[in-house]
This record gives C-alpha cells, structure tokens and sequence, in this order.
C-alpha cells in the first residue's frame, strides 16, 4: 500500500440566481463539483481552471479558496475554490455525463454529504473550512477549525 497522498481541486460556481454548477461523472454516477486531480507539474489554480475546462465546456478564474477536505479512506487531499465563468458554454465531456445548475437544497438532499459540504461551505462567506470525510460522510474532527 502506497502512502503517499493526491492533491484534487474543484470549483463552486455559482450563478446569478445562487444556483451552483454540478456535474454526474460517467464513471460512477455520482454528482459532484466539477474538478479533479492535479498532475504533477501544474499549479493548483492552472490545474483547477483545466478540470473544470476538460469537465464543463467552461473557461473559469478562481477567486477564493473556501475549503480544505481529505478523504482519509484513500489519501486524498482536495481544495475547493469558488471561480467565475470566463468563457464557453456548459456542456457534458468524456468524464461528465450531465451538468446541471442546482439550489443549496437540491445539492443537500441529492449529494453525498463528503461533496454536499464542499458546496454549501463554498456558499458561505467565512472560512476557509476545513475538514475530514472517509468518501461519503463528514468525519467529526477535533483538530478542525471553527
């Protein structure tokens, strides 16, 4: 078993109606902000702006980090920024099989927990959060901050 840990980043998106963009990966069905794992040699921005790109058709800029969550069932590390369109038009990719606006309520009931936070701390204005989960639910975690 390997321990060494992945670095994945995604973006809140959220529209002029409050509405947030979400994407269904093709592999698993899950819903999800769109983002995904850094490669080696790119920044964390430059690889946030190309999965989001590569997932939804669109050209983002982040503008705030919101949050800080590691799976701790597999070694995996995300940050989550909230981002403004730029560019392009929704649409599904080769790793996104629906990619649709939701409401915080509809992210809270259809979402796994473990992504549903990501979300709803994003739409918050304090932070950034920070926080454990093991893939689908948010761990307790005393050394969190407040």
């Amino acid at each position: 078993m390997s321990h060494r840990h992945s670095v994945s980043v995604a973006a809140a998106i959220v529209d002029e109606f409050g509405r947030v963009l979400v994407t269904q990966r093709r592999d698993n069905g899950h819903w999800e902000p769109p983002g995904g794992v850094l490669e080696f040699d790119e920044s964390i921005l430059d690889g946030l702006k190309r999965e989001v790109l590569e997932e939804t058709g669109l050209a983002v800029e982040p503008t705030r980090l919101t949050g800080v969550y590691k799976n701790m069932a597999r070694g995996i590390v995300a940050l989550m920024f909230t981002a403004r369109i730029t560019g392009g038009t929704p649409t599904v990719s080769d790793e996104t099989s629906q990619v649709e606006w939701w409401t915080a309520e509809m992210v809270s009931s259809r979402m796994d927990a473990a992504y549903a936070v990501r979300i709803l701390d994003a739409l918050r204005q304090d932070g950034p959060a920070v926080r454990a989960h093991d893939g689908v639910s948010v761990l307790a975690d005393l050394t969190s901050l407040p």
